[in-house]
């Protein structure tokens, strides 16, 4: 069901449309968050993307060695993104909602223009799939884990041979 090192139960079960109302405490809901959270990604605004992280968040991601913690720490790896990626640019591939839970599956585009994951620009197109698994509290993003095609990424740089 749910890691609960990660994961709240939801507080609002059933599933949510898209465009649906805000839960009554008028908080955003899950549909509503993950779209402000891909519009401050498609505008390069890593304030905006931070914005949509509770101040007690904890999240993982595949390609970090540590948990983040808090809208700061979103923030600096937002922006590592935006250096590395100049013309990234996310794509919705599938929304779930159910409650204050969603699972976002994505596809990113960019050129790697910048350092990434110590590897020096290599101006190779890019393009990686992933998805985004997390639980909300009062309409603000609370856990996240993100996994993603971390080896794509490498082959798409030179890093790994064609499979």
């Amino acid at each position: 069901m749910y890691d609960s090192r990660f994961f709240l139960p939801p507080t609002n079960p059933g599933p949510l449309a898209a465009g649906e109302a805000s839960p009554a405490n008028g908080a955003r809901s899950a549909a509503q968050v993950a779209q402000d959270l891909i519009t401050a990604w498609n505008d390069h605004d890593a304030d905006q993307v931070a914005a949509c992280y509770a101040a007690d968040f904890v999240g993982e991601d595949v390609a970090q060695a540590e948990p983040q913690h808090g809208p700061a720490e979103v923030r600096r790896l937002t922006a590592f993104y935006f250096r590395a990626f100049p013309d990234l640019q996310v794509t919705v591939e599938s929304l779930i909602v159910q409650g204050d839970q969603a699972v976002l599956v994505w596809t990113w585009r960019g050129t790697h223009r910048g350092t990434f994951m110590r590897i020096p620009p290599t101006g190779r197109p890019v393009v990686v799939r992933g998805s985004t698994i997390f639980t909300l509290s009062g309409g603000l993003i609370r856990r996240a884990v993100r996994i993603w095609d971390v080896a794509g990424l490498l082959r798409a740089v030179g890093l790994l041979p064609e499979l």
